[in-house]
């Protein structure tokens, strides 16, 4: 296969398909969404059966065990990503909504209307129902879109894109609209993120240095976000048993999401009541605690503990892993300044009964998404409302947080006149 000349092809059908997109109407996306969750819950054996292709050869391949259960396509999966893709059709259209429309001086009146970013690139790795979140969310954003899942689970991606172009087309939309590379060739990845002419904005989904590669070397705008070290900072003036459970949850919930807590901070003025507590609720959990000095001399004593010396590399780790950076800090300063410094700005969060504070947070820490007294783990698409995500993004230029509908949309400015000439 001439990979460049495979790609350049799927590059020219999704521009023109998303100019189909673009002007759909609202009926005939969501006629699309509501078949394609049909077709997902009617298609549950033939997908399964895909799937055990991808997971036997990833057991055969010795990949390890986390990676394997993220490939499983089970009942509860189909049916939550049949699910999603009716919340999408319930949701309001964002396409074509104005906004903001002013009366100059001159008598032209001035808004702006919300339209499709036009072709998306997305590479993803493991997670099949990937496929299904973003076809669905091109769908509704009137954009079109190409897929490149990863190699281990090839035979699953193709199957739901089989649905995906059915679903399509019977709303009378282009079956092009979402494309599948279908090869697991890596010269795909390198051809799809350097087509400026026919890709608008890439989007990478997995690991750190798949997202790092494609940052380095695309030609096209990428919304992405490397890693997620998350913070939980206790503030001097807090409910310690609110703290307590809020911060258990946000560490232990799910050790491997990009919104798990990574670092745990604590005022020093709390940390002699919250510090002992914590420590015993991680240390029944099995999780490690890598601390300062000042925590360290708390912990230490908390029975079956695992407490070891932080090094300065622990403070920017994401460990995606039973284990946490722990640090007793000296005020509010203190932590904004060392969230600042060590985070990457994915999300942080506050626990405090001093409404000051947590304003001073809001404002000061410089993260896509700030919390006051709520787990890291709401830092989500689905938890935020918006329906689905695409990914989250850590950058401040279009979209910051998780990226749902409106991340994949852009605004461009209407002028409404009356036969208005410029004096």
């Amino acid at each position: 296969m001439d990979i460049e000349l495979y790609m350049q092809t799927l590059g020219r059908q999704a521009r023109t398909a998303s100019a189909d997109m673009a002007r759909a109407a609202t009926r005939a996306k969501n006629k699309a969404l509501s078949e394609l969750a049909r077709l997902l819950l009617e298609a549950g054996d033939p997908l399964k059966l895909a799937n055990d292709q991808d997971i036997a050869a990833a057991l055969a391949a010795g990949l390890a065990a986390p990676m394997v259960d993220r490939l499983r396509l089970t009942d509860e999966i189909i049916a939550t990503m049949a699910e999603g893709c009716e919340q999408l059709a319930a949701m309001p259209d964002p396409i074509g909504e104005i906004t903001n429309v002013k009366r100059q001086p001159s008598g032209i009146s001035v808004g702006q209307m919300r339209v499709p970013l036009g072709v998306f690139g997305m590479i993803y790795e493991s997670r099949p129902n990937v496929t299904i979140e973003a076809a669905s969310l091109a769908i509704k954003s009137g954009n079109a879109c190409i897929l490149r899942g990863g190699s281990e689970a090839i035979q699953s991606n193709l199957a739901l894109w089989q649905l995906v172009r059915q679903a399509l087309t019977s709303a009378g939309l282009p079956a092009e609209a979402v494309q599948m590379v279908e090869t697991i060739d890596r010269a795909a990845v390198g051809a799809l993120i350097t087509m400026p002419s026919h890709v608008d904005v890439i989007i990478p989904r997995g690991g750190k240095g798949l997202i790092e590669r494609i940052s380095k070397e695309a030609k096209v705008p990428v919304i992405k976000h490397l890693d997620g070290n998350c913070h939980t900072y206790i503030d001097a003036e807090v409910n310690i048993e609110q703290a307590l459970v809020v911060t258990d949850n946000a560490k232990t919930q799910k050790y491997s999401p990009c919104n798990a807590t990574e670092s745990l901070l604590v005022h020093a003025a709390a940390a002699a009541a919250f510090l002992p507590r914590i420590g015993a609720i991680f240390a029944a959990k099995g999780v490690e605690m890598r601390c300062d000095p000042g925590s360290r001399a708390i912990l230490g004593s908390v029975a079956g503990a695992t407490v070891t010396e932080a090094t300065e590399e622990d403070w920017s780790t994401e460990y995606l892993a039973p284990v946490i950076s722990v640090k007793v800090v000296a005020d509010l300063d203190a932590a904004i300044a060392h969230i600042n410094r060590y985070s990457s700005h994915h999300t942080d969060a506050i626990l405090t009964t001093n409404h000051p504070n947590a304003m001073r947070f809001l404002r000061e820490v410089d993260s896509s998404s700030v919390m006051v007294n709520a787990s890291t783990r709401f830092a989500d698409g689905f938890e935020y409302g918006l329906g689905a995500e695409i990914g989250i993004s850590t950058d401040k230029i279009h979209a910051r947080g998780p990226v749902g509908l409106e991340g994949l949309t852009s605004q461009k400015w209407i002028v409404l006149g009356d036969g208005h000439i410029r004096r």
